[in-house]
């Protein structure tokens, strides 16, 4: 409970600092921040005007406590473009690009955990090179590049074996499930190869702290076979550490996958962030990144618990130094 209620207490404080980083930040622009939504051709008029609907001629601890107290109420604003709730925006975005992170994660896994296990196994020198060099490329790859490969390989309409969409997503969203999921193939096996490969070089740096440690010939005399020992009591030791990858990981891709959103016009958070800074709707932004932010901070609260559930020595550690 002390645990859970010192997180928590960190986790209002990070908030809290976050908030006046972001706020601060559009606040530093040259000039102010109407002139920047309103445009360097814009009439005075209209920025003073701006200004008003915005509150930006209040001073700024005035400006912060009503966008604070607005957040606490779960009010991220409205854009000056669209006129609708930052909510609302970002809602719609998330139905997108967090199904093509779970993707794109579960297809790191697959090809991740798998190939960690099969190079800390490998008893060739020639096979564990390979799939180290394999690891090394594979995250090496960028994302533009690997993406822009797969189009011309499985792109519908213009790839070597057209397979799957290469651009767009369906207006109808997920009504159009089969149409959706094709959509998400390609930027999901973008981001996956990536993302395994990093996990394949954690994955096998894990067990190979175990097997010098001689936990798993401990279990090898136990009479389970190498192979056995490995994937079962290895893995099961190395699980609160890969879940902590896993987890940061997750959130890592939401920025990610800015770069694949827009190369496959795919509409979700990356391609709607990039969207409103290129149109100087700064409130917008400002409401999307403390939504970022406050995300990154949950998965990893998230990620500190779930790593506490895993490992009982955490609690018998914390137990002894009271």
């Amino acid at each position: 409970m002390r645990f859970l209620l010192r997180r928590l207490a960190l986790f209002v404080a990070a908030l809290a600092v976050i908030s006046i980083l972001i706020f601060m930040a559009l606040r530093v622009l040259p000039g102010d921040v109407a002139s920047v939504m309103a445009g360097t051709d814009s009439p005075p008029e209209r920025v003073a005007a701006l200004r008003s609907q915005l509150g930006l001629n209040k001073p700024l601890i005035g400006q912060y406590l009503d966008w604070s107290w607005a957040l606490l109420h779960g009010d991220f604003g409205v854009s000056t473009l669209t006129g609708r709730t930052i909510s609302a925006q970002v809602g719609a975005r998330v139905t997108v690009t967090f199904p093509l992170i779970v993707m794109g994660l579960l297809v790191a896994v697959v090809i991740g955990i798998p190939l960690g296990c099969a190079s800390t196994l490998a008893k060739s020198g020639r096979v564990r090179a390979f799939l180290h060099a394999l690891a090394i490329v594979g995250g090496s790859i960028p994302a533009l590049w690997g993406g822009s490969l797969l189009i011309l390989l499985f792109g519908r309409g213009i790839g070597l074996v057209g397979l799957f969409p290469s651009q767009g997503f369906p207006q109808e969203g997920w009504a159009a499930f089969s149409r959706a999921l094709a959509s998400l193939v390609l930027p999901a096996l973008s981001v996956g190869i990536i993302v395994g490969s990093g996990l394949m070089r954690y994955t096998h740096a894990a067990l190979g702290e175990l097997l010098s440690s001689g936990t798993i010939d401990m279990a090898m005399a136990c009479g389970m076979t190498r192979t056995r020992a490995v994937l079962t009591v290895g893995l099961r030791l190395a699980m609160p550490q890969l879940v902590s990858v896993i987890g940061l990981t997750f959130a890592e891709m939401i920025t990610g996958v800015m770069v694949i959103e827009n190369l496959f016009n795919i509409p979700g958070l990356g391609q709607g962030l990039i969207s409103d800074l290129g149109n100087r709707d700064l409130i917008a932004v400002q409401g999307e990144l403390f939504m970022l932010a406050a995300f990154f901070l949950v998965i990893g609260l998230v990620v500190d618990l779930l790593h506490r559930a895993l490992d009982p020595r955490l609690n018998d550690f914390a137990e002894r130094t009271r």
